[in-house]
């Protein structure tokens, strides 16, 4: 399954961020899964949000689900992920719950 990782991603030192991002991933991964995550569009800095958000929306078209990061509701563009896909009908896999959402 292609997953997307969905989380807090502003305001976070880039190290910490990357690591939250790597560890989602590396789990994912580990469980055989293909991963593609926001994290690398922090390299990128200078475009508006708006910019990111078309990109993740695009990360987000390819993948079968995306795997909600504990922190996922402090996060404006996290909260707009989840919205949508839910509409694209994705599959939401929460990271602090067991909770499935087909």
């Amino acid at each position: 399954m292609k997953f997307y990782i969905a989380g807090k991603v502003t305001g976070l030192e880039k190290a910490d961020m990357f690591k939250k991002f790597y560890e989602s991933g590396k789990q994912l991964k580990k469980d055989g899964h293909l991963v593609m995550s926001p994290a690398v569009l922090a390299l990128n800095e200078g475009f508006e949000h708006e910019d990111y958000m078309h990109i993740c929306y695009a990360m987000i078209d390819v993948c079968d689900a995306v795997y909600m990061q504990k922190d996922w509701q402090q996060s404006k563009g996290a909260r707009m992920e989840l919205q949508y896909a839910k509409d694209w009908k994705k599959q939401i896999i929460y990271e602090d719950e067991t909770t499935r959402e087909d």
